[in-house]
């Protein structure tokens, strides 16, 4: 699995919504953001505002998992039918290994370019592309949502989140009341 954000927009844009309903300077925001982020709902309604563009690459599995986010999200993905029997597959295109008698088979379906015997029999494992489109709100809902999941892939997913986001902090402290 691999997840790379590709692009954050909207923080700036994000402290000017704030400073419209303090009517105070946009440089006093960041410090009222962060006493918002901690009440979390439509306290830290600005975390809309923040969009956030990331490539993943992830097993059929956990896409269909992934695939219950519907608010606040817009997926685009290398389309299976149109792209599967454009090359043959290896091992590297599934998460875990297949039994070799498996990827023979598809590569046989993929040579006859028998794009549905190949969907038909394609392994949960294998690695799909998509890019999404989201903002932090949401991930901070998908965060404490999911960070404790069977699957691991919601850790790992989860972590690079943090990882690579400019502001890690609005998704750890959402919700998050601070005494």
């Amino acid at each position: 699995m691999k997840v790379k954000v590709l692009r954050e927009a909207g923080y700036e844009e994000a402290l000017l919504g704030i400073s419209l309903s303090y009517n105070q300077d946009i440089k006093d925001m960041p410090r009222v953001a962060k006493k918002l982020v901690h009440l979390g709902g439509s306290h830290a309604k600005f975390l809309e505002s923040m969009a956030v563009w990331i490539g993943v690459d992830a097993p059929r599995f956990w896409w269909s998992q992934f695939d219950t986010v519907r608010v606040g999200m817009t997926k685009s993905s290398e389309s299976t039918m149109h792209t599967i029997t454009s090359r043959r597959l290896t091992q590297s295109d599934f998460e875990v290994p297949i039994i070799p008698a498996t990827l023979d088979g598809l590569n046989e379906f993929i040579e006859a370019k028998d794009w549905r015997s190949v969907k038909e029999n394609l392994p949960e494992s294998f690695l799909q592309r998509r890019i999404i489109c989201t903002n932090y709100k949401t991930l901070a809902h998908i965060y404490w949502q999911r960070w404790d999941h069977r699957l691991v892939e919601w850790q790992v997913f989860l972590t690079w989140i943090l990882q690579e986001l400019e502001h890690p902090e609005f998704i750890l402290e959402y919700g998050q009341k601070v005494e």
